[in-house]
C-alpha cells in the first residue's frame, strides 16, 4: 500500500526506501508478484465521489517503486484500487502497462479486468488471475470500468467463470496463481467457505492461491502438493498497529515449484516500521513465525525454523527433483 503517509515519505526518500532491506530477497526470485492496493493516480477530488472511510492515492511516479524491485505482475482487484473513481482506476492501469508490470483484477470492462497477467521468466511461464469480494459496487461490467467481483460460492457464475479461466490456462502455462483479496480484514483464521473454496480453485489446475485482504498472516496449507496461502497479511503501509494482533509482522512468501508440485516454501518474517518493510531477525524473527507456525500447524501443514535460511520452511510430505521457478509474493 504506496498511499497516504507512504506517499508522503517518499517524497523525500530514495523510491527504493518501501522495500527496507528485503531487496536481495527479491532479486533471488524467478517471478516476484504483489497486491497493490491504492490508486496510482493524481485525482485529488473523492468529495465528488461516493462515501468512503478511508482512500488511498499513491503518485504514479512511485510505481517506479515496484519496477526497480522487479515486481513481475500484480493483483489489483482489491477495495482501494477504485478509491479515486473510474478515473483514478485507469490511471492506475495506463502507469502499470507503462511501467510494463503485468496486472489482472481491474480495467476498463470485465473482459479486461478477467485477464490473466502473463509472466515469462527463464525458468517457466506463470499467470496470474486476480478477484476480490470487496466493494460488489465496483464490479466492472462489459462495458464499465471496475473489478473482477467474486462472492465466494462456487455455485455463483462468476465463480464458475474463474475456474474455467484456471483450467483454460493450466495447459499454456508452467504456474497458475490466483489472486483472491477476499474476506474480513482480521482473524488468524480462514473461514470454513474460503477452505473449500480454495481447494477448489487447486482441483481446477491452479498451483497457488494468494489470499489478502486481512492484516495479519494466516496458515498455509498444502494440497495436493499445491500452496494455499490464506492471507499474506500486511507487507508495505502506513496503518495503526494493533499491539495484539500485531498487523505489522508479516512475510515474504518464496515458493518453490516444478510440475510435480511444491518442493520447498520459506517464509521470511518481516516487520513494518517507519512505512517500509524490514527482515526480522533473533528473538523478533522467531517470535512471528512461532505465531505463524501455529497456525500453519492447524491446517495440517507441518513446518520448521531454519536458522540457516533465517525462515519457517514447509516442505511436502514426498520430495520431487526438477529444477522449479520461484515465485515470491508480498
Amino acid at each position: 500500500m504506496l498511499g497516504r503517509l507512504v506517499d508522503e515519505v517518499l517524497r523525500h526518500r530514495p523510491i527504493l526506501s518501501a522495500w527496507g532491506d528485503t531487496l536481495p530477497l527479491f532479486a533471488a526470485a524467478d517471478v516476484r508478484i504483489c497486491n497493490l492496493e491504492c490508486s496510482l493516480t493524481m485525482e485529488r477530488d473523492p468529495a465528488s465521489l461516493p462515501s468512503k472511510e478511508f482512500r488511498f492515492r499513491s503518485d504514479p511516479f512511485n510505481v517506479a517503486a515496484l519496477r526497480l524491485a522487479g515486481i513481475d505482475a500484480v493483483s489489483i482487484a482489491n477495495n482501494h484500487v477504485a478509491d479515486f473513481g473510474d478515473a483514478g482506476l485507469m490511471d492506475t492501469v495506463m502507469t502499470l502497462d507503462r511501467a510494463d508490470i503485468a496486472h489482472s483484477g481491474a480495467g476498463a470492462s470485465l473482459e479486461l479486468a478477467s485477464a490473466a497477467a502473463m509472466v515469462r521468466s527463464r525458468a517457466g511461464s506463470v499467470a496470474v488471475l486476480a478477484c476480490t469480494d470487496n466493494e460488489p459496487g465496483w464490479e466492472a461490467g462489459h462495458d464499465r470500468p471496475g473489478v473482477r467481483y467474486l462472492p465466494i460460492d462456487p455455485r455463483d457464475r462468476r465463480a464458475v467463470a474463474l475456474i474455467d479461466d484456471v483450467r483454460r490456462l493450466r495447459s499454456h502455462v508452467d504456474v497458475v496463481v490466483v489472486s483472491l483479496h477476499w474476506g474480513p480484514n482480521w482473524d488468524g483464521s480462514p473461514p470454513p467457505e474460503h477452505i473449500s473454496f480454495a481447494r477448489t480453485i487447486i482441483d481446477a489446475g491452479a498451483d497457488i492461491v494468494f489470499g489478502h485482504s486481512p492484516h495479519i498472516v494466516r496458515g498455509i496449507e498444502v494440497y495436493r502438493r499445491r500452496v494455499i496461502i490464506y492471507s499474506a497479511g500486511d507487507f508495505v503501509d502506513d496503518y495503526a498497529v494493533d499491539p495484539v494482533e500485531h498487523n505489522d509482522w508479516s512475510c515474504l512468501f518464496t515458493v518453490d515449484i516444478n510440475e510435480r508440485g511444491l518442493r520447498r516454501m520459506l517464509l521470511h518474517p518481516v516487520r513494518i516500521e517507519d512505512f517500509a518493510a524490514h527482515r526480522a531477525y533473533g528473538q523478533l524473527a522467531a517470535t512471528i513465525a512461532a505465531r505463524i507456525a501455529r497456525r500453519c500447524r492447524d491446517l495440517g501443514t507441518p513446518c520448521h525454523w531454519s536458522r540457516s535460511a533465517e525462515a519457517l520452511v514447509i516442505r511436502p510430505l514426498l520430495r520431487s527433483g526438477c529444477a522449479p521457478p520461484e515465485v515470491l509474493a508480498t
